[in-house]
């Protein structure tokens, strides 16, 4: 079962997933911690942005062109930077570090200004 740990307004969230089949999406959802992920996966948004600690970046596949087009679009882009839709925890991702961006939500962090 791999842990997956996300960062996200200072605080560290392990996650024990039972699962390898979901995404880091599903499993963020999954657990309450709040990414929006406003196209449910299917790669038409840039929702679902996340900062993949250095480390573990060059242990992921390579990102699609699809999702390097939709990550144009983000706010707060890194050199690290994914959809959490794309990918899918396995055992050899035992003890990612991703990082939520404050900026993911604002639709949410915003609607009272409005």
């Amino acid at each position: 079962m791999p842990n997956i740990i996300f960062k996200q307004n200072d605080q560290e969230i392990l996650v024990n997933e039972k699962s390898n089949k979901l995404t880091i999406l599903e499993i963020a959802q999954n657990n309450g911690i709040d990414i929006e992920g406003a196209c449910e996966g299917s790669l038409a948004c840039s929702t679902c942005h996340i900062i993949v600690d250095k480390e573990w970046y060059n242990k992921l596949e390579e990102p699609s062109w699809d999702e390097e087009d939709m990550l144009d679009l983000t706010t707060g882009l890194t050199v690290t930077s994914r959809l959490g839709c794309q990918i899918v925890l396995s055992e050899a991702l035992d003890g990612l570090i991703v990082s939520i961006p404050s900026n993911n939500n604002d639709i949410r962090l915003n609607k009272n200004k409005y």
